[in-house]
């Protein structure tokens, strides 16, 4: 009990410090491809006094900005209904939270006897360890993130709020089924729901990334929309519905809305990292596993190691996250829907009929598909399928729109044109 209330305050005050300053990390990348300057001001804490010279990059700006929310006033339009208007919030980051309850946050550490706290086993680095549907844990709680922004859109009897809402809870339910069918591929491959387990499977074969290709690219793409990053952050799309979903809520309300949709993003780079990238593994530096019903003995260099690599792919893909975001344009709203329907489920069929056919071969063999040649012959028929499966989409699903005015429809209304 013990054990599992410091994981969850460590998980908790790590979560709430990373996305502060992940915040602050995206501002500057920002400034940077637009060729400006970022937040450098505000440093912590000794520019604050006066000492103008240690203003430290800019580390003390989420500081300030976590003040800001907390002093500012917390306004209550007369006009909204006030009990969903408070539940909104509360509900979207508590489900953006209890997310991490089955998601490893590194491997595991060795028993502690020696530094005087006697477990007798490995302390593993998740909440909830061996949750066998924790899969399944994960795709539920995210989709409760739909109702958070229906409550916001709808409590708010806003035009613009609820027709954020509308659209947004439409993205969100679109891209779950190409995430789902990405998932279901991984979970087909390995054999289990459980996120260690996944994680296990890629140490004695190839990442899913390179296994499953085509997998990887429809999760990730839908990944960004369920995180509402560009180029599919159409729930708030400030030129068109002014703030979204969430236009009548300020100070800490708007706080909350917007700390769970970073959290999305965070959430997001886990899976992609735990379904796809190996998790912790990384060859030759993290060992191996002894077997999937075994004890796994592990030393504190391995152990560190193992954490480390976990949090720089983590890194990574967070930054590969705001690099897209000031990269790429938005999606038109009907661009970004077809993209779903005609495109990614397409493809996430495809993707999981193919991982089937694999598995049945495997199973047929038996004990002749355990060696290298199977793998690589794995490889390149996923890579073969992945490759005509894009070309056959894009031959008969061309993505070129012609956004000019349609001349028909225009000389309609003026015959001279």
């Amino acid at each position: 009990m013990i054990a599992a209330l410091i994981k969850i305050g460590i998980l908790i005050g790590g979560l709430m410090t990373a996305a502060a300053y992940f915040v602050l990390l995206e501002r500057r990348m920002a400034a940077w491809v637009q060729d400006r300057i970022g937040p450098n001001r505000v440093g912590a804490p000794l520019s604050l006094l006066g000492f103008k010279d240690l203003a430290l990059f800019g580390l003390g700006q989420p500081a300030a900005d976590g003040l800001k929310f907390i002093f500012k006033e917390e306004y209550t339009p007369a006009h909204v209904d006030k009990r969903l208007y408070i539940i909104a919030p509360i509900v979207i980051l508590a489900a953006a939270l209890a997310i991490f309850a089955v998601i490893p946050f590194g491997s595991m550490l060795p028993p502690l006897d020696d530094m005087g706290v006697s477990t007798g086993e490995p302390v593993e680095l998740v909440v909830a360890p061996g949750v066998d549907v924790g899969m399944i844990f994960v795709f539920a709680l995210s989709s409760i993130a739909v109702y958070g922004v229906i409550l916001g859109g709808w409590a708010s009897n806003n035009k613009y709020s609820f027709l954020g809402g509308l659209r947004s809870s439409a993205q969100l339910i679109a891209y779950e089924l190409p995430m789902g069918l990405g998932i279901l591929g991984v979970v087909l491959a390995a054999g289990s729901l459980n996120l260690e387990q996944i994680m296990r499977a890629q140490v004695n074969g190839p990442w899913f990334a390179i296994a499953q290709p085509l997998g990887f690219i429809v999760f990730v793409i839908a990944a960004f929309a369920e995180a509402a990053r560009l180029p599919f952050d159409l729930p708030e799309a400030e030129q068109e519905l002014i703030g979204g979903y969430h236009t009548e809520y300020a100070g800490m309300k708007l706080l909350l809305f917007l700390v769970a949709e970073f959290l999305h993003m965070i959430t997001a780079s886990f899976l992609i990292v735990i379904l796809f990238l190996g998790g912790w593994h990384f060859p030759y530096l993290t060992g191996g596993v002894p077997g999937p019903n075994e004890t796994e003995t592990i030393t504190w260099f391995t152990a560190i190691m193992r954490l480390l690599v976990f949090n720089a792919k983590i890194f990574l893909v967070i930054v590969f996250f705001m690099l897209v975001r000031w990269s790429w344009p938005r999606f038109r709203y009907d661009q970004l829907m077809s993209l779903a329907w005609k495109v990614m489920l397409p493809l996430g069929l495809v993707n999981f009929v193919a991982v089937a056919v694999m598995q049945e071969a495997r199973h047929a063999l038996g004990s002749k598909a355990e060696n290298l040649g199977w793998t690589l012959m794995v490889i390149v028929f996923s890579w073969g399928i992945c490759i005509a499966a894009w070309m056959v989409m894009a031959f008969f699903n061309p993505l070129v729109t012609d956004n000019r005015p349609k001349r028909t429809l225009t000389a309609e209304v003026d015959p001279q044109i």
